[in-house]
């Protein structure tokens, strides 16, 4: 191609080629370094912001279940004490019925006076 056909930007002319080859210049290096950091702290503080929203949301849902437990376990108490007074009553009937029964058959075998 000729020179008169290639323009000072198009890729056949030597200024693009000299200029294709170049680093980036110190100024976008640091531009570009302080972009990716801001991007990264800004990621890091969306994920530490998540973090303590999880961290809350577990926080609440285990003093929910906390309640909760307490809660089974002091209707478990109640119940505990409950059943232990009414085995104390079934023994006390069968005890009064075991007695009755034995009367009965006592007085029969017994000599008459």
């Amino acid at each position: 191609m000729s020179a008169s056909t290639c323009s000072k930007l198009s890729p056949c002319s030597p200024l693009y080629v000299a200029f294709s080859n170049q680093q980036p210049s110190k100024g976008h290096s640091l531009r570009h370094h302080r972009l990716n950091r801001k991007r990264r702290l800004t990621k890091q503080t969306k994920e530490k912001k998540m973090a303590v929203l999880v961290k809350k949301e577990m926080e609440i849902k285990n003093l929910k279940l906390y309640l909760e437990n307490k809660s089974i376990i002091e209707e478990n108490e109640k119940l505990r004490k409950k059943a232990l007074l009414l085995h104390q009553e079934n023994q006390a009937l069968f005890y009064q019925l075991q007695k009755k029964s034995s009367n009965p058959l006592h007085d029969h075998l017994a000599p008459n006076n």
